[in-house]
């Protein structure tokens, strides 16, 4: 996979939060991460969490809508997908799609799970992560309608039968491949519909593991 990046192991054995934007997503859990475990954040998650120590978003349109994110001084990572429009900023990191099932094992690449939550995922284990525990992953609208903690994507609306239809699906292959590569993740996220990994509190498993 020639002129993709290949993602350094840079915490070897570590646990990894990954950040979605899931509308149960707050500030509050958010800061009980900060200094206690590294963090992956997705899409406008950052936001919550400005000194994450990545920022992952697969979609060159919101890239190119946020300028690159400037205010963001750690690793931005972007999927070839998108890679055209993030040529104005050369720190963003591409890799490339390789497919939409299972786990990547190529530090170049990310199976994609048409949803850049799974793909965070796959980004977490290339940098290392025996841990990866799920924040914001509701997979869901909330009661009010609500797709993310910020409302919903002004241009890009999320039509919350996707999450049902498109997202989970891809799931439960994901979640065999990490077992089958020793890597344990627990979802965090309260009143996720996300199943396919083991649930615990975010406190609990802070607690349990770090």
């Amino acid at each position: 996979m020639a002129g993709y990046w290949a993602v350094p192991r840079l915490w070897p054995a570590s646990t990894i939060v990954c950040l979605g934007g899931g509308p149960s997503l707050t500030a509050e859990q958010v800061a009980l991460l900060r200094g206690r475990a590294r963090c992956l954040a997705i899409n406008d998650a950052w936001r919550l969490a400005p000194w994450a120590d990545v920022l992952y978003a697969c979609d060159g349109r919101w890239w190119r809508k946020h300028g690159g994110v400037p205010d963001f001084k750690n690793l931005k990572v972007t999927l070839s997908n998108g890679a055209d429009q993030v040529r104005a900023w050369p720190e963003i990191e591409v890799l490339k799609n390789t497919g939409t099932e299972g786990l990547e094992i190529s530090p170049q690449g990310l199976r994609t799970g048409r949803n850049g939550g799974y793909q965070a995922i796959n980004l977490a284990v290339h940098l290392g992560a025996r841990r990866i525990l799920l924040l914001g992953y509701d997979m869901k609208a909330d009661a009010r309608g609500r797709t993310h903690w910020f409302g919903d994507h002004d241009d890009w609306p999320t039509r919350p039968n996707l999450y049902r239809d498109v997202f989970l699906p891809h799931f439960e292959g994901l979640a065999h491949a990490l077992d089958a590569h020793g890597v344990a993740t627990v979802n965090c996220t309260p009143g996720s519909a996300l199943d396919v990994f083991p649930k615990a509190s975010l406190e609990q498993a802070l607690a349990d593991g770090l």
